[in-house]
C-alpha cells in the first residue's frame, strides 16, 4: 500500500535532511581545525628514531588533539636549534642540557621538559689500539663534533687533564675507519650500531662512556624563550602532554613507530635502515624512561651536577638557579 501520493515531498526532503545532518557533524571537525593553536618545533638533528615520539604524536593526531598544530622542524649538520628559538624562526627545540645551560647565558632559555634522562654520548676507540680509558687519549686525535656537541667531552678533558687534538667530525665514521683518529665521538643509539653494522664486532670496539666518568648529562629536552613559557604556558603544558603520550605510544608499539619514523626520513631523503632504527628507538628507550618510571621530568641533583660541572671547568662563569631554568611544564 502506498503511504504517500507521488505529489508528496517527503521523498525530496529526506535527502536534504541527511545532506544538512552530514553538515552538521562536519562542523566541529571544522571549527577544531580552525581553533588549534600553531606552534613549531625545531629539532637539533635530521629525522630519526631519536626523535620517534615527536613523529608519533603528530601522525596520531596527539598534538591535534591537544588544540595544537604543530609544525616539526628537521635539524641537521647547519642547523643550530638554538638560533630558531633566538630569532622566532621555532617556538620550541630540542637542546641537550648542556647547551640550554651554555646558550641561556646569551638567550633567555627554559626547559619545560627534559626527555632523555641518561646520557648517551661515547667515544668509541679499537681494542687493538691499547685504549682502555679516557686518559689513554692523552695525546692523540680525536673526532668531536662541531658546535653545541662538544662540551660534554670538552669538560671531561679539562677536567681529567687531558690533551688531545680535536679533529672536526662529520656524520661519517670513515676518518675513524681509516685510522685517522683514535677515537670518535659517538651515540650509543646511533653510531655505534653504525660501526657494527659495518662489519666490526663489538669485541673489536672499546666504548668510553661518558656517564662512566662521572658526566651523565641528561641530554634531549624541550626549551623554549623564557617569554614564550611566561606568556602561553597552557601551549606549552599540552605540547609536554601530547610529546610523553607520543614517547609512550611509541614504546608501546615500536613496529608502528618505525614506520612513522621510516616515512618521515623518506621524505627527508635521509637513507634508512629499519634494523638500525629500531635499534636507536631500543636504546632511546633506555635513556628516556627514568629509574622510577617516570618521564618528561628534569631534576634537581641532574640539573646541578651539570651547572657545577660546566662552572668548574671553565665553560660557564654562572648558571641560573634551577627554578628559573625549570618550568616543569610535564604533567
Amino acid at each position: 500500500m502506498r503511504t504517500t501520493s507521488p505529489s508528496s515531498p517527503v521523498p525530496f526532503l529526506f535527502p536534504l535532511a541527511l545532506l544538512a545532518a552530514c553538515l552538521l557533524a562536519l562542523t566541529p571537525a571544522r571549527a577544531l581545525a580552525q581553533d588549534l593553536e600553531k606552534a613549531s618545533l625545531v629539532l637539533q638533528w635530521l629525522p630519526q628514531a631519536q626523535f620517534a615520539g615527536y613523529f608519533v604524536a603528530k601522525d596520531k593526531g596527539f598534538y591535534a588533539e591537544e588544540g595544537i598544530d604543530l609544525a616539526i622542524l628537521p635539524g641537521g649538520p647547519d642547523i643550530l636549534a638554538s638560533e630558531y628559538l633566538e630569532d622566532g624562526r621555532a617556538d620550541f627545540a630540542t637542546l641537550f642540557l648542556t647547551t640550554g645551560l651554555q646558550r641561556g647565558d646569551t638567550v633567555p632559555l627554559v626547559n619545560i621538559g627534559q626527555i632523555v634522562q641518561h646520557s648517551a654520548l661515547m667515544l668509541i676507540a679499537r681494542k687493538s689500539s691499547g685504549i682502555k680509558t679516557f686518559h689513554d687519549l692523552d695525546g692523540k686525535k680525536v673526532g668531536l663534533w662541531a658546535n653545541e656537541f662538544q662540551i660534554q667531552a670538552r669538560a671531561l678533558f679539562r677536567r681529567q687533564g687531558i690533551t688531545v687534538t680535536v679533529v672536526p667530525q662529520t656524520s661519517s665514521l670513515d676518518l675513524f675507519m681509516r685510522g685517522g683518529v683514535a677515537a670518535c665521538s659517538a651515540m650509543w643509539y646511533n653510531e655505534y650500531h653504525t660501526l657494527l653494522t659495518y662489519g666490526l664486532d663489538e669485541s673489536d670496539l672499546q666504548p668510553l662512556f661518558f656517564n662512566d666518568a662521572g658526566l651523565n648529562f641528561p641530554e634531549d629536552g624541550i626549551y623554549c624563550l623564557a617569554k614564550t613559557a611566561a606568556e602561553r604556558p597552557e601551549l606549552c603544558s599540552r605540547l609536554m602532554r601530547a610529546t610523553l603520550k607520543g614517547w609512550r605510544y611509541a614504546f608501546a608499539h615500536k613496529d608502528e613507530a618505525l614506520s612513522i619514523v621510516l616515512k618521515r626520513m623518506e621524505a627527508a631523503k635521509v637513507p634508512a635502515s629499519r634494523a638500525h632504527q629500531r635499534w636507536m628507538l631500543d636504546r632511546m628507550e633506555d635513556v628516556t624512561m627514568a629509574d622510577d618510571g617516570a618521564m618528561g621530568v628534569l631534576r634537581r641533583e641532574d640539573f646541578e651536577r651539570v651547572a657545577w660541572a660546566l662552572t668548574d671547568t671553565g665553560f660557564m662563569e654562572s648558571t641560573p638557579s634551577y627554578d628559573d631554568f625549570y618550568k616543569g611544564m610535564a604533567r
